[in-house]
């Protein structure tokens, strides 16, 4: 797929192979990565850095249980603004980066300009969060959605 600021990578079933392996356990030594690929270690090595150099694979981290930290609340909030110009789109996504609430921001079509994914320690943090966004320049509609329960969640994307 090409898009007007990136173009899809150019790689080959070891490639692939990779990714997929390191979406699955980005923690697994070179080694074992290039077992598992089918190659030897150091040219394991120089595609994995290639990889990151082109921007394939943007980073890595541990995949933590909010739960378990105290963040027992999961919502999404569909925000609509008044306005869609773009210096307002850039100052609404400039202002929900800075909370550390806000783990996912994206510009949507179809009912609504942004759906967040936040999370809360509990149910007042929800709602301050909530009057927040609500108290927000330029912020018309917003719809919030408590997750009960989340039974897929996987990192990546198909290879």
């Amino acid at each position: 797929m090409q898009t007007a600021d990136k173009m899809e990578a150019d790689l080959d079933a070891i490639d692939r192979r990779i990714v997929a392996e390191l979406q699955r356990d980005g923690r697994m030594t070179n080694v074992e990565l290039a077992r598992r690929a089918g190659i030897s270690a150091p040219p394991c090595l120089r595609r994995v850095r290639r990889l990151e150099e082109l921007g394939v694979l943007r980073g890595y981290h541990g995949d933590s249980d909010p739960h378990l930290l105290g963040w027992s609340i999961v919502f999404f909030a569909l925000v609509g603004l008044d306005s869609q110009k773009e210096a307002v789109l850039t100052q609404f996504e400039s202002l929900v980066a800075e909370w550390p609430e806000v783990r996912e921001c994206h510009m949507i079509r179809g009912g609504g300009d942004f759906l967040l994914r936040l999370v809360a320690r509990d149910t007042a943090h929800e709602n301050q969060l909530t009057r927040r966004l609500t108290e927000m320049a330029h912020v018309s509609r917003l719809q919030t959605l408590q997750t009960i329960r989340t039974s897929r969640d996987l990192a990546g994307v198909p290879i």
